[in-house]
């Protein structure tokens, strides 16, 4: 699988709340972080954690994507996010690292 392919089938995962396809794309040892700031979470668990309470509190959370940029390991995905009807609409920027065929780290730049 490419690196575009791995972060489509993570985007198509998160877009169904399906968990445990989710968490099937990311490295064990993979860190969440915002763009030039701190790391937000480290490991899979961690990852799972923080996932599995936003599918629960957000039922009807969606990303769409608006462009993506693929540079060798490097993904870049700018997206819509709508949380529905019960909570807020934004703009997002996903850097994705993938080695071995995982992601190992994702640098987020949020707008609004």
């Amino acid at each position: 699988m490419t690196p575009s392919e791995l972060v489509q089938a993570q985007l198509d995962a998160y877009n169904a709340q399906a968990l445990d396809a989710f968490m099937a794309c990311f490295a064990a040892d993979a860190v969440l972080a915002d763009l030039n700031g701190a790391v937000t979470e480290s490991g899979a668990p961690a990852i799972r954690a923080r996932y599995a309470a936003l599918f629960a509190n957000h039922p009807t959370n969606r990303a769409r994507l608006v462009h993506r940029i693929a540079v060798g390991p490097v993904v870049i995905d700018h997206e819509d996010i709508s949380r529905g009807s019960d909570g807020p609409s934004f703009r997002a920027a996903a850097i994705y690292t993938v080695q071995a065929g995982r992601i190992v780290r994702v640098d987020f730049v949020r707008e609004g």
